[in-house]
């Protein structure tokens, strides 16, 4: 229960909160960021997504993900809380946005999303100074492109 002189929370407030946070998600007690990308990797596979059907997921993810984190921010009083785990929806998307979804695709895309997502190789740690929901989205959207480029990536000749 909130304490008495705290100001109510918006209806909008709410449903940022519900959408930043994955419908509580974010709210894991351990590794909260990893439980969203794992519960995406499950909708992925179990949801019989069309092409067409991905890429809108994938952009209205991220649309209204950007608004939901940026309301969220301000509501937990804190740049990029854990409890914001919409990010993660979209950037385990995108790193498999062009390609099967098959159990090896996610479980490799997975993998190399979560690493690239905690290492936050260049330019991936700078975006996180962007302001609001863009700071908190795009770090993640980097990480599963690198996620992306690397599966897709051709094998070598010396692998071969």
């Amino acid at each position: 229960m909130a304490p008495l002189d705290s100001p109510p929370v918006s209806p909008a407030t709410r449903v940022a909160l519900v959408i930043a946070t994955v419908g509580g998600a974010g709210f894991a007690p351990v590794a909260p960021g990893t439980v969203a990308s794992a519960l995406t990797v499950l909708l992925l596979w179990v949801v019989p997504f069309s092409r067409a059907g991905l890429v809108l997921f994938f952009v209205v993810v991220a649309v209204i993900g950007t608004w939901a984190a940026g309301h969220a921010e301000r509501a937990l009083g804190s740049k990029d809380p854990g409890a914001i785990v919409i990010d993660e929806v979209a950037g385990m998307t995108l790193s498999v946005l062009v390609l099967p979804l098959t159990i090896p695709v996610l479980a490799v895309a997975f993998v190399l999303f979560r690493v690239f997502d905690i290492v936050k190789p260049a330019p991936a740690r700078q975006a996180q100074a962007l302001p609001g929901g863009t700071g908190v989205m795009v770090d993640d959207l980097i990480a599963g492109l690198y996620a992306l480029v690397v599966i897709a990536a051709p094998p070598s000749e010396a692998s071969l």
